[in-house]
């Protein structure tokens, strides 16, 4: 390969890898400060320690991340890449449409993000209601003697039940808080507009550099949302960040619909012509 040639090369995949860094990290950013699961993390920070509540959050959100993106990995093994790059075009014209919309409709001020935190709070008591054990583990943890809890309630087959059985084993090994943050997270994330996106972006992109993009991005949101998530909710508009969120979900709807068009030309370009066929 000539010299020229290498260095166009090199310089075109060195601008790809920067794009997709850039896109799934800014994607995440703006689809996740005043989120659901950034309140669900700011109000169990201040309930619990900080640190325990990021990890667990955070742990969450990596497995997800890594997840998303390798589904979206293997969907261009499965169609031609052209049609992932118009899906992902689509997916984020749509998503960027919607946004629009959505923050033309909001009021300005935070009684929009007063309503996810309500949201979000409601879930967490639900969740402590629904998990509330005969022996604290919370006691547990911290060295105290556990005080035992007498319930009028019959055992109920949820109780027993494999998935209330794991959760009771991992609250054990790693502790209820982080338990709860992981799950809570989890559960809100799942099928949410960031999963379907990085899952878009790791159909378009190298899914190592989205998945990076995505894993910083979700821990410098969960790192704001322990430290001062409250604080932070009370002085964004969320108004302001959807339709940010809009404009950026749309251009990068152009970018893939571009990219897909001139795959589309490439292709038409290299086909070759048998020797002594007539134009």
């Amino acid at each position: 390969m000539p010299p020229a040639l290498q260095d166009a090369t090199s310089g075109l995949l060195a601008e790809s890898n920067f794009q997709a860094l850039l896109q799934s990290f800014t994607m995440i950013i703006f689809s996740e400060i005043g989120d659901k699961t950034f309140l669900i993390a700011a109000i169990l920070a201040m309930r619990h320690p900080r640190l325990v509540v990021f990890a667990g959050a955070f742990g969450s959100l990596v497995v997800m991340s890594m997840l998303s993106a390798a589904m979206g990995h293997l969907l261009p093994t499965l169609i031609p890449r052209r049609w992932t790059q118009v899906a992902a075009s689509i997916l984020f014209l749509v998503f960027g449409v919607k946004m629009l919309l959505e923050a033309k409709a909001m009021k300005a001020g935070n009684d929009k993000i007063k309503e996810e935190m309500k949201e979000a709070q409601e879930e967490i008591e639900e969740d402590e209601a629904e998990h509330e054990r005969d022996i604290p583990l919370e006691e547990m943890e911290a060295g105290q003697s556990p005080t035992i809890r007498t319930s009028s309630r019959p055992p109920s087959k949820e109780k027993t039940s494999f998935k209330e059985g794991a959760r009771n084993f991992c609250s054990l090994l790693l502790g209820p808080v982080f338990v709860q943050a992981f799950v809570l997270t989890f559960l809100g994330e799942w099928g949410d507009r960031s999963q379907i996106a990085t899952i878009a972006l790791g159909a378009a992109h190298n899914v190592y550099l989205v998945t990076v993009g995505t894993v910083v991005g979700h821990g410098m949101c969960t790192a704001l949302a322990v430290i001062g998530g409250r604080y932070v909710s009370t002085k964004i508009s969320v108004k302001h960040v959807t339709f940010g969120g809009s404009v950026l979900f749309i251009i990068f709807g152009l970018i893939y619909l571009y990219e897909a068009y001139m795959m589309g030309t490439d292709t038409e370009m290299s086909i070759p012509i048998a020797p002594g066929a007539v134009p």
